[in-house]
């Protein structure tokens, strides 16, 4: 295997270290964290904020800016998503400078050699640096894009993911929050793609009563996106988090699955006893169980994981994670006193053998 190529612009995630925070973004400094943790996530590599940089230097970019932004009414929705769209356009337009395309174009042919494939798919995602700002929340206002391959077509999307720093959302959301557009540095995360068999979502809790005592699992066939969307009814499981005993099971009806075609992904209907088979076996189940546990252990809080079963790789090793935010609902909640928690001695031990600690338990996003 060849040697990885080193420069400023790309940085492998296996390679983070909490120094880099500020040059990769939110979402690339979870994942690296995650992989530094021994957690189960895809190999990939990040396009440091020093090639955002690069664009937000361009000379013509500023005058674009405040040429279409400046004095907007964000409240004319037509207006602003106008603006917004002559502002994206001129971003995907540029021409990136030559050692960051090339810095780019060699981290990405060196994550395909590792991977055993020639233009192996991957995801490019956002990762703003802007998602870490400690009184706004600006994950999910940018672009993730699946099911990229080859040089060209990378480089291409991750102008598109710069380009997300002015959609429409994102410009109004900065300015009710009184940020300046250069508040954002902008990292992206280029992760090889997982084919998965089932795809969900768990929680470090039990989502309807708070219970830190249980993993809550949703699951449904193929792509995770049905779940995300509230397209089907997943498979719920329970999870004990000490003896991952797997406590209650609803088998959902999931009339349709997100499934790869190709290079591309299409939405297929199932038939009757497709839908009502579960889509994952007991050990899969206790796996995605595990992963979430140990995903809660290195956060200190509850969390919220998205995870997915990926077909190319070997049973037993399949299970991986995808991304992980902290729970948001429950762990903001005055949690019980011990004492009324029940009668028997051991609900309090349990209790006790499952919580974070309490200093942990105050971190959010």
């Amino acid at each position: 295997m060849t040697e990885r190529p080193s420069s400023p612009y790309t940085l492998f995630l296996d390679d983070y270290r909490e120094e880099h925070r500020t040059r990769v973004g939110g979402k690339s400094a979870s994942l690296g964290s995650m992989i530094g943790a021994g957690l189960p996530v895809p190999p990939g590599f990040t396009v440091t904020t020093e090639a955002y940089d690069t664009l937000r230097s361009h000379p013509d970019l500023r005058t674009t800016v405040h040429r279409h932004l400046d004095g907007i009414d964000h409240a004319d929705t037509r207006r602003l998503s106008k603006a917004t769209q002559e502002v994206r356009g001129f971003i995907e337009e540029v021409d990136v400078p030559e050692p960051v395309a090339s810095a780019i174009g060699d981290a990405y042919d060196a994550l395909c050699e590792e991977a055993g494939g020639h233009e192996v798919p991957v995801a490019v995602r956002s990762s703003a640096t802007a998602e870490d700002l400690p009184d706004a929340s600006f994950a999910g206002l940018q672009d993730t894009f699946l099911w990229i391959t080859g040089r060209q077509q990378v480089l291409d999307h991750v102008k598109r993911c710069w380009s997300s720093v002015f959609t429409d959302r994102a410009v109004a959301y900065r300015r009710q929050r009184g940020y300046d557009h250069q508040v954002i540095d902008m990292g992206v995360a280029i992760q090889k793609m997982v084919v998965p068999q089932a795809a969900g979502v768990a929680f470090t809790l039990n989502p309807s009563d708070g219970d830190r005592s249980q993993v809550a699992i949703d699951a449904a066939w193929g792509f995770g996106e049905s779940v995300v969307s509230g397209e089907v009814t997943p498979d719920n499981f329970l999870v004990d988090k000490v003896i991952f005993e797997i406590v209650d099971r609803n088998v959902g009806k999931k009339a349709l699955e997100y499934r790869l075609n190709g290079s591309g992904i299409e939405v297929v209907p199932l038939d009757e006893e497709r839908a009502r088979q579960p889509c994952l076996t007991d050990e899969q189940i206790r796996a995605v169980a595990r992963m979430a546990r140990r995903t809660e252990k290195h956060y200190g809080c509850p969390q919220d994981v998205e995870w997915a079963v990926d077909s190319d790789l070997p049973e037993g090793e399949d299970v991986v994670l995808l991304q992980s935010r902290p729970e948001t609902v429950w762990s903001r909640q005055t949690r019980p006193r011990t004492s009324h928690l029940g009668t028997d001695p051991m609900d309090a031990i349990v209790h006790t053998l499952c919580s974070p600690l309490s200093a942990r338990q105050k971190q959010t996003s």
